[in-house]
């Protein structure tokens, strides 16, 4: 019997060849064979969830009557929408679980506790959750006492006994060798789609796309592998690479994306928890901090290729490549390349912050909403609110004074005759009196009062009893305020 090549070791839909159970495929066949109970599987991608449980349905419970829902598809969508209302009864799998808004995960998860609570009754649907790592432990959290009432199972990659033997499975179908299989599993790490790929790879560098006629053994080395592998990805994924590095409104200074995608591909593991990631490289953590509150979310949302390839949990602060692929080309990019390609200036000063405001907290309103405008046109902001979290048992005049001095590449004050009274804007104003003279501090004069270290002749944006503007508020900040500041960061 001879055997294509893209058969054997199958990088699209389920493998029919070389198909390796978990460890734990008899405990899953249970749990979905069992009437009414609610099933989660979880795990990293590339690891075989769905594969897992397509698996199952095929050899085992073929006419369960299971429907196969995901949230990647629209027109899924108003089927879990009916599903999460309780309109509806019967088997489902609900794929990409995650991917679905935080409302219709709490409602699916509410019909899934009743459903394990009364067992077998057939006026409750069966679900079958699948999912990125930790969707079984933020269900659980959706609904507390869910957990004892589920069969949660978690698919690990693959070891590596598995992987060999997913790679000999191939061997028998095409009559090859493959010379060695450490040099296979160092490459993928136990993920089976990948293990897949570079099968596949180092079969068409050794001119094999069938079964042979006679046994052939097959020469391959890592470096011969990975720039096969990363040539063949690069026209799908470097223009999804190059457009969230360059962010939602791009600027050649403005590269917190390019850096925390670098960092998310130094890990070992796709899917990472961003407050973790920031607290774990200090190199980072500024510009991780900066996005991860509203800017990351917005980024993926305005651009589709970015929803494609990157999910976000802006509550949980998880972030995930969920394309096994995608991953494994990140992992081995040439980064000062994508630097270049994305336009990025190279800055002999790494300013953590766009703007840092320095107000009074009688102008807290203004402040926010000149921090909200700026945000929307994805700067960096130093606004105290934001950050109480990050600076908790840090010293906060220390931490003030690395930002207004220096952190911070301009500082907008909005002065006053609060400012020159209160205790904290004092502090934050000799922070930044030695940056007037580089051009670095942008005075916004809510009134005439005059400070010590400003010269009365520093040009401006004079917004003098701003509270008079009243309806027509947020389009003076925006023309008086925010064009003007913008400009100049653009004009650096």
């Amino acid at each position: 019997m001879i055997y294509p090549l893209e058969e054997v070791f199958r990088t699209e839909g389920v493998p029919a060849f070389t198909f390796v159970k978990p460890p734990n495929f008899g405990e899953i066949l249970v749990d979905l064979r069992t009437p009414g109970k609610p099933v989660i599987i979880e795990g990293q991608s590339g690891t075989g969830k769905t594969t897992t449980v397509i698996k199952i349905l095929e050899e085992s419970l073929q006419d369960s009557g299971f429907e196969y829902l995901s949230a990647r598809r629209s027109r899924d969508i108003p089927r879990i929408i009916q599903l999460s209302s309780g309109e509806i009864t019967g088997k489902f799998i609900v794929d990409d679980f995650h991917r679905l808004n935080r409302a219709v995960q709490s409602k699916i998860a509410n019909i899934i506790k009743i459903a394990a609570e009364e067992y077998g009754e057939a006026t409750h649907p069966k679900v079958v959750i699948i999912g990125i790592n930790k969707v079984g432990s933020e269900l659980i959290h959706l609904v507390h006492d869910i957990a004892k009432r589920c069969g949660i199972h978690r698919i690990q990659p693959a070891s590596k006994e598995s992987t060999i033997e997913l790679i000999r499975k191939g061997e028998e179908k095409l009559l090859v060798k493959f010379v060695n299989y450490d040099i296979i599993f160092n490459e993928t790490r136990g993920d089976y789609w990948l293990t897949q790929l570079v099968c596949q790879v180092i079969c068409i560098i050794n001119n094999v796309d069938k079964t042979q006629t006679f046994s052939r053994s097959l020469e391959y080395s890592s470096t011969s592998i990975r720039t096969k592998v990363i040539s063949k990805l690069e026209h799908s994924y470097q223009e999804a690479v190059k457009e969230f590095c360059r962010g939602n409104r791009f600027r050649s200074t403005n590269d917190p994306y390019f850096k925390l995608l670098k960092c998310v591909g130094e890990q070992d593991t796709s899917f990472v928890d961003l407050t973790e990631l920031a607290n774990a490289n200090p190199e980072v953590r500024g510009s991780i901090n900066n996005i991860k509150e509203y800017r990351l979310t917005t980024l993926i949302d305005s651009k589709p290729i970015c929803d494609k390839h990157f999910y976000y949990n802006a509550e949980t602060k998880s972030f995930a490549i969920e394309d096994p692929a995608l991953f494994y080309y990140i992992k081995h990019l040439n980064w000062d390349e994508i630097r270049r390609i994305c336009g990025f200036r190279n800055q002999p000063i790494s300013y953590e912050f766009d703007f840092a405001i320095s107000f009074a907290g009688e102008n807290r309103d203004l402040a926010r909403q000149i921090n909200r405008q700026l945000e929307s046109l994805d700067c960096s902001i130093f606004f105290d609110e934001l950050y109480e979290a990050n600076f908790l048992g840090t010293a906060l005049h220390k931490k003030f004074n690395q930002i207004f001095s220096e952190q911070c590449r301009f500082v907008i004050c909005l002065l006053d005759t609060f400012h020159l009274e209160k205790i904290w804007p004092t502090f934050e104003r000799e922070c930044f009196l030695p940056r007037i003279s580089d051009g670095s501090v942008i005075p916004v004069y809510l009134d005439d009062t005059i400070f010590p270290g400003i010269p009365r002749d520093l040009l401006g944006i004079n917004f003098n009893n701003y509270i008079e503007y009243g309806d027509s508020l947020q389009n003076k900040i925006t023309d008086e305020i925010t064009f003007k500041v913008i400009s100049k960061l653009e004009n650096l």
